[in-house]
């Protein structure tokens, strides 16, 4: 009998089924898919019955099923959402990782929606009718670009970097410094890639201090490469050395071991102003037999991994049969295609985004930022403090570690009682997210990164913020 009590009294036989909450969370969000409605149902009533188990007391009345109605129909909206859906990036870093780094210019853009709206001659040479290379456009343009033999793309960076280890030292020995062995996101260290592309990692010099005669020491019969990672995500200062790429090429040349340059954001336009590093085909000049760089960071174009080189280092990448697991896609191919198309006709600065928002000069962005200032002044009121600027933003994007460019922001300060980051959770929720930066209590907005007529977006998301601050 006190069993019987027990279960009868169990809080958890009062959570609603599934088919029910999920009508009375439709009613709260009606537009929501029924799919969605039904799966965030689920989660809630399976979360709800973990809190019960927890505390046995919580969720019990009228108001914890409202609010289980309430929860589900915020769960079903996020289930429902677009992913990637697109935000406006007011916070200065021209390549940031979490928001997708480069945006596509619009022509590079146009050229996916083309390509992905019928079919195309992607492996199809249109004048024999015979099966073509979906490869050759694009490498033929890269090795245009930078100047060298032969290139090719393939899927990402890391990517360029496992096909180049497998295929030119499988089962040897490759020598880099330790204070190359990055850690690139995601918890994705170079020695993991280089021991699933099924070489053995030879380490030389110390993690602050590698020396020329550190990897001259290392090298036996066994090795087969000389790798030098660019250290993308982080810098290092005070007692330090690294050998620079051309020592390194002559010790390679002097030893017969390629040099293989891992550069992690490259461009194939020079960028005055940014470091000479950044520019790939430089690279290739100072000795490097192989480089491999992103497509999605300084070049300004879609996600790829690119490889310039010798034509027969070149060709045995390409005949490595992890090539094809590697490859582009239809729609990436059609978006650098255009992208390297527009840098050979010298278009780049004015078509590409992240190129403009690079060179973009201090006075425009000055003139930008007072504007935006105004028309968020009058957003905010008499409540909030809203100001220009001159402020530094990084690169990012793993990029250039430590390196800032000089900028403009607005800084506002929320109105009393509601603070910088609640407002920025705000600005995140808007149909079209906003996402700024916060230092204590401010909201950073960097003009560098907003992209043609967003202002207007910025100025009708934060009304929306700061509408409970006015009453």
């Amino acid at each position: 009998m006190e069993s019987d009590r027990q279960v009868k009294t169990d809080p958890r036989r009062a959570l609603p089924g599934v088919d029910r909450l999920a009508r009375e969370a439709a009613a709260i969000a009606a537009d929501l898919p029924e799919w969605s409605l039904t799966q965030a149902a689920r989660e809630e009533i399976a979360e709800a019955r973990e809190r019960l188990l927890e505390i046995p007391g919580e969720g019990s009345g009228e108001t914890s099923q409202q609010a289980l109605a309430v929860r589900t129909a915020e769960r079903a909206a996020r289930l429902a959402a677009p992913h990637p859906r697109r935000v406006v990036n007011a916070t200065g870093v021209v390549l940031h990782t979490n928001l997708g780094r480069a945006p596509l210019a619009r022509g590079a853009a146009q050229a996916v929606a083309e390509a992905a709206a019928g079919y195309s001659d992607l492996e199809l040479d249109l004048a024999t009718g015979r099966r073509g290379d979906r490869l050759a456009a694009v490498s033929a343009k890269l090795a245009r670009l930078a100047g060298c033999e032969a290139a090719l793309a393939v899927n990402n960076c890391a990517a360029g970097l496992m096909l180049a280890l497998n295929t030119l030292a499988r089962g040897r020995e490759v020598i880099v410094s330790r204070g190359e062995l990055v850690e690139i996101g995601g918890s994705f260290r170079v020695p993991a890639i280089m021991e699933r592309a099924g070489v053995r990692l030879v380490e030389v010099g110390a993690t602050n201090r590698t020396h020329a005669r550190d990897y001259a020491e290392a090298i036996g019969p066994d090795s087969a490469l000389l790798l030098k990672v660019h250290r993308s995500n982080f810098e290092m200062s005070g007692f330090v050395s690294e050998v620079g790429l051309p020592e390194l090429a002559e010790l390679g040349q002097r030893h017969g071991l390629p040099v293989f340059d891992d550069l992690g954001s490259g461009s194939l336009v020079e960028l005055p102003g940014l470091p000479a590093e950044c520019f790939a085909p430089g690279r290739l000049r100072l000795g490097a037999d192989l480089v491999c760089f992103s497509g999605d960071k300084l070049l300004g174009g879609p996600q790829a991994g690119l490889l310039l080189g010798s034509a027969d280092a070149i060709a045995a990448l390409r005949s490595n049969p992890m090539a094809r697991a590697l490859r582009l896609d239809k729609l990436s191919l059609a978006a650098l295609d255009w992208t390297l198309r527009v840098m050979l006709e010298g278009r780049a600065e004015s078509e590409i985004p992240v190129l403009r928002q690079l060179r973009a000069p201090l006075e425009s962005l000055e003139s930008r930022a007072r504007l935006l200032a105004e028309r968020l002044a009058k957003v905010a009121g008499e409540g909030a403090r809203v100001a220009p600027r001159p402020e530094k933003a990084f690169v990012g994007g793993g990029s250039l570690p430590g390196f800032e460019l000089p900028g403009w922001v607005v800084a506002l300060s929320p109105p009393e009682g509601l603070g910088a980051e609640r407002v920025a959770a705000r600005l995140r929720a808007a149909p079209l997210p906003v996402v700024a930066r916060v230092r204590g209590e401010e909201l950073l907005f960097d003009v560098r990164t907003l992209l043609d007529d967003e202002e207007a977006a910025v100025e009708q998301a934060l009304r929306e913020a700061l509408r409970p601050a006015r009453g």
